[in-house]
């Protein structure tokens, strides 16, 4: 009888030992308050915004077409990011009719010299879309090309949230207007962007489905 009560006290000074042990592990266990990270993905926590979105997304390449740039290589994100704006235009295919445009104005040098510039590309199809009569007569007025060209370009870098609702200074000394939120703008009201927020060395791209006309 003495040996059973003996056993019990034993095993309840045990628990009683343990116990705390066991409360500390479990209040632990979700979170690490030295790194700020958390137990279920042992990632840093992301900032959001007012719409929910992290900042870590929200400095990502966005938009359907992005989907057709290459993983890896000269023509993937990470790859026209070390290039200049035009030396990162001609590693995308998609891009190849706008590049040849910017050859024949003379603008390679220009493009890849400037400083914190936006430029919004437009596509093959973009470029498909005016007549071929028009586009031709276009590409053989070097004043013509160059004017339309540099209308696409904005001197300073913008980044999407810039674009929500704003009216931006060309390089052709016009005006370009854009709208829109989230993954979704407009240029002047007649242009997608397709793939958005894309990187080079000197340049934030805005792949858009429409070229741009100035007045």
């Amino acid at each position: 009888m003495h040996a059973l009560r003996f056993r019990r006290t034993a095993v309840a000074v045990a628990a009683a030992a343990v116990l705390p042990f066991a409360l500390a592990a479990c209040s632990d266990s979700g979170k690490n308050t030295d790194t700020g990270t958390s137990a279920d993905n042992g990632k840093p926590k992301q900032s959001q915004d007012a719409s929910g979105e992290s900042s870590v997304a929200m400095d990502k390449p966005f938009g359907p077409a992005c989907a057709g740039v290459p993983a890896d290589g000269a023509g993937s994100f990470d790859g026209m990011a070390k290039d200049p704006v035009a030396t990162a235009a001609s590693n995308n295919p998609a891009l190849s009719t706008l590049v040849a445009a910017v050859k024949q104005a003379e603008l390679v040098d220009t493009l890849n010299n400037a400083k914190d510039i936006t430029v919004f590309a437009p596509t093959n199809d973009a470029f498909a879309k005016i007549p071929k009569a028009d586009l031709d007569k276009v590409l053989a007025d070097k004043a013509m090309l160059t004017k339309i060209l540099t209308y696409h370009v904005v001197g300073q870098k913008l980044a999407p949230k810039q674009l929500e609702s704003g009216s931006f200074d060309t390089l052709q000394k016009g005006k370009v207007n854009t709208m829109g939120s989230g993954e979704s703008y407009m240029v002047n009201d007649v242009s997608n962007v397709v793939c958005g927020n894309v990187k080079t060395a000197n340049a934030n791209v805005y792949i858009v489905d429409t070229v741009l006309m100035p007045k």
